[in-house]
């Protein structure tokens, strides 16, 4: 008896540390120890959504977890975003962005997170020169007579963006002033609709990443007069700088990367940097790049760490330089 005593003495006595131990070894377990979910504000098809997708797939190779693209549009992005700001700060979820979140927080009055510290960027992706597409139907061939069909026309020639505030809308808008010309801005729910819309005739103009304007430009839907770059770009050969087509000193650059919500802890951001940033330096991800007509940014997270608050500062000088009201 006092044998089966003892051991049930025992047992109650290591129950309490059996529970206690548990939480601890799983909050110890390597990670990812299980699927890793990656929200995308945007529609699919857009270019953050194409990135987003290539470096998911490498990462669920090294991890051998699922790493699972949701995509969750909506307000220009504002949306999915504020769903990643309330989430837990462990790594499991993560959100695609790209350069049109600081230019719509630039001109967001009222937002339910603070834009500038409620996420925080873990890696980037790449960097890109943005394209000007205008549909087959306009006579321009070149940005020179562009500007010059806009100014017979004033606010005759429409261009789409996927969002009011995005960088389609701030990039045309830019334009539009460094020009000295009107044209109208039509929102659309996503730049692949942005895109439609061009191919169909519903807007003459688009400036958007050549990720998004390549499938209709190969289809020969829409026909691309030159690039955002201050120079032209290697990334994307026969294409002139709109800055040396007769709008001096325009220039517009497009990134995309990877962010978390705000409290991720140092060791687990650092290890996903060093696992996009090796992905990046792999000849999957630069062949991948190449034919998007981007090109890698390897950055650690002390150069990353002040991106968004400048990054929101700079844009909104230029909604005010450009006129875009806040929203």
């Amino acid at each position: 008896m006092l044998t089966i005593l003892t051991m049930r003495l025992g047992a109650r006595l290591i129950l309490p540390i059996a529970i206690f131990v548990a939480p601890y070894a799983a909050a110890q377990a390597p990670y990812p120890a299980r699927n890793v979910q990656i929200i995308v504000p945007y529609t699919p098809g857009g270019s953050i959504d194409i990135m987003t997708r290539s470096v998911a797939q490498q990462l669920a190779i090294a991890w051998g977890k699922n790493v699972v693209v949701d995509n969750r549009p909506g307000a220009s992005g504002m949306i999915g975003t504020e769903i990643a700001t309330k989430a837990e700060p462990d790594g499991y979820l993560l959100l695609g962005h790209t350069s049109s979140y600081p230019a719509t927080a630039a001109v967001r009055e009222k937002l339910p997170f603070d834009p500038a510290r409620a996420i925080v960027p873990i890696a980037m992706i790449a960097r890109a020169p943005m394209m000007l597409a205008v549909h087959p139907s306009v006579p321009a061939r070149n940005v020179k007579e562009l500007v010059a069909l806009a100014k017979r026309d004033p606010g005759g020639l429409k261009y789409s963006s996927s969002g009011t505030g995005g960088n389609n809308h701030f990039s045309g808008a830019l334009f539009a002033s460094a020009a000295g010309i009107q044209l109208t801005h039509i929102p659309y729910k996503g730049i692949s609709q942005a895109m439609t819309a061009l191919a169909s005739g519903e807007v003459e103009i688009v400036i958007a990443s050549a990720a998004a304007v390549n499938p209709q430009l190969r289809a020969g839907r829409v026909r691309a007069l030159a690039v955002t770059s201050e120079k032209p770009s290697a990334l994307l050969p026969g294409l002139p700088a709109i800055a040396q087509s007769g709008v001096p000193g325009y220039s517009y650059e497009l990134w995309w990367g990877l962010f978390a919500p705000a409290g991720l802890p140092p060791d687990r951001l650092n290890f996903i940097n060093a696992a996009v940033n090796k992905i990046l330096a792999g000849p999957e991800m630069k062949k991948f790049l190449d034919n998007e007509s981007a090109e890698a940014w390897i950055a650690t997270p002390a150069q990353l760490a002040d991106l968004l608050p400048r990054e929101i500062e700079r844009y909104r000088k230029a909604a005010k330089e450009a006129g875009i009201s806040a929203q």
